[in-house]
């Protein structure tokens, strides 16, 4: 079954687009998660207790972007919701790269924090938008299989930047090219109307 719908993937290009786009972005967003802590810790010397609030407050400003960007999704259509809240992320993430201050770090972070949990939601609302209503599930599960599929990539890159650079500015720096790849990709996914914007 599992060929069987790779297989099928060509003939539906905007789905094919949005699943290679969200796997990039995912990834970047996922090697965030993954070594962000590490990132506080060693530029900026966050203990363990600065660490443990920052991702609370990562966590917070996380579910009030969600909230905040469903009703834009409604408003404008999940690819545009993507697409500022991956500017969002780009925008706060160099800025994030250059400060010196860990409190300006700190601020801008968990700020970043906002167009996270956007990303996430709007991109299974595209999801629904592109996948036959017959084969949603089917999808759904594709979703899971390309995101994981490549979710080693981001740390990897990472790890070797660092290394290569002795650098972990540097390192976190190819999260932005995650993010910014998938973006490009993703103008290229045309959005269909939903049966509300029918109606």
């Amino acid at each position: 079954q599992l060929v069987k719908s790779l297989k099928s993937l060509p003939a539906q290009g905007d789905l094919l687009r949005f699943l290679i786009a969200s796997a990039l972005y995912r990834d970047g967003l996922g090697t965030l998660f993954a070594v962000g802590g590490l990132y506080a810790a060693g530029t900026f010397g966050m203990d363990f207790d600065e660490i443990l609030i920052f991702a609370i407050g990562l966590n917070v400003t996380a579910g009030l972007g969600a909230i905040a960007f469903g009703w834009l999704d409604d408003g404008i259509g999940p690819k545009t919701a993507i697409l500022l809240a991956l500017a969002g992320l780009i925008g706060l993430g160099i800025a994030v790269l250059l400060v010196t201050d860990k409190t300006v770090f700190m601020a801008l972070a968990i700020a970043l924090g906002i167009f996270v949990g956007p990303v996430q939601a709007a991109s299974r609302s595209l999801l629904t938008r592109l996948s036959p209503p017959a084969l949603m599930t089917e999808m759904f599960g594709l979703y899971a299989l390309t995101g994981k599929s490549i979710a080693f990539l981001g740390p990897l890159i990472f790890g070797w930047v660092t290394f290569a650079t002795d650098s972990q500015r540097w390192g976190m720096a190819t999260i932005v090219v995650f993010l910014v790849a998938g973006a490009l990709v993703l103008l290229w996914v045309n959005q269909p109307a939903s049966s509300h914007d029918k109606s």
